[in-house]
């Protein structure tokens, strides 16, 4: 599964894909990981690549003590302009023990170029510090927004000419992913999605047709509000069961007509028949127009995912 362990020095492996073994301490590592912080220190779109393969480019850094996997991180490569990617956890039991700046250096040292973003989730004050320490700046943050759905729901106003009704699969797929490629163009995750990476959504336990909301105006898709639930009994997400804004645009010709709060309102009204008691979303903190609009709808800020990057010709080596 491992490399043979030297002693009591921890070892550095970097693969490709991972197998299935593999596949399962890193996920024992972070249900560990996230019990003990309270959030997930992988991104979903990381959790998927691990499930299914994902892009064969993706390099995986295992840090093993003995047969223990101990510290993993998740490096996507595949983004040229902005530089590589990464997101990186260190098991609880083995914090403080150098472990973080190993694993970021052999991290950095399977990028192309020396660039790295780097992810931490929930903002947790010991990632911020270490990757101050190793010459990264913050340079993104991302919201996580929540309402309560026992509080009163404004009615859901559509503009004149547009319907709403669910998702087809098979039938929505190739629109739909063109209309999230143009809402989304030049969003550093969103935008890139294909055909394949909405299949790998659908075909999660999660994935409800029924909470996946379409506008259209004379036949043609202008808008869209795919809403999830995670959590609860099952789940790998630490927490009761709640409700999620997971994707929400709107065609550029439709924007100011209202149908962005519409179709959020008609997402939360869904989540609130379910029975669920809360919502989130996640919404970039320099996204004031969406906030604003979150805010007026009774979302407020829970917590925040930072980003941190490294720029090799101005940057301190680790």
């Amino acid at each position: 599964m491992g490399p043979t362990e030297l002693q009591d020095r921890p070892a550095v492996e970097v693969v490709g894909p991972l197998d299935a073994d593999e596949v399962r301490a890193v996920s024992t590592l972070a249900e560990a990981a996230t019990e003990a912080d309270g959030v997930r220190p992988l991104s979903e779109h990381v959790m998927l690549h691990l499930r299914y393969g994902g892009d064969q480019r993706v390099r995986n850094v295992l840090v093993w003590q003995g047969p223990r996997l101990v510290a993993y991180g998740h490096l996507d490569v595949t983004d040229e302009v902005a530089g590589a990617s990464a997101e990186v956890v260190v098991h609880p039991a083995y914090r403080r023990k150098g472990l973080g700046r190993l694993l970021v250096a052999a991290t950095l040292a399977e990028t192309p170029d020396g660039r790295l973003r780097l992810w931490a989730h929930g903002g947790h004050p010991g990632a911020a510090a270490l990757a101050a320490a190793l010459g990264f700046r913050q340079s993104r943050a991302l919201w996580q927004m929540r309402r309560s759905l026992y509080a009163a729901l404004p009615q859901a106003d559509l503009p004149p000419g547009v319907t709403v009704r669910t998702f087809e699969p098979g039938r929505d797929d190739q629109a739909w992913v063109a209309l999230n490629a143009a809402v989304f163009a030049g969003h550093p995750e969103q935008g890139d999605w294909t055909v394949d990476d909405l299949h790998r959504r659908v075909a999660e336990a999660w994935f409800d047709p029924h909470g996946f909301f379409l506008a259209e105006r004379d036949d043609r898709l202008v808008g869209f509000h795919w809403t999830k639930v995670h959590g609860g009994t099952g789940s790998h997400h630490g927490h009761d069961p709640i409700g999620e804004v997971y994707v929400l645009g709107v065609d550029a010709g439709e924007r100011g007509t209202g149908l962005g709060r519409a179709l959020t309102l008609v997402g939360l009204q869904h989540l609130r028949h379910l029975g669920l008691p809360d919502a989130m979303l996640y919404v970039d903190a320099d996204n004031t127009a969406a906030i604003r609009l979150y805010q007026a709808l009774g979302f407020t800020r829970w917590e925040t995912d930072l980003m941190f990057s490294r720029d090799p010709f101005t940057s301190r080596s680790p």
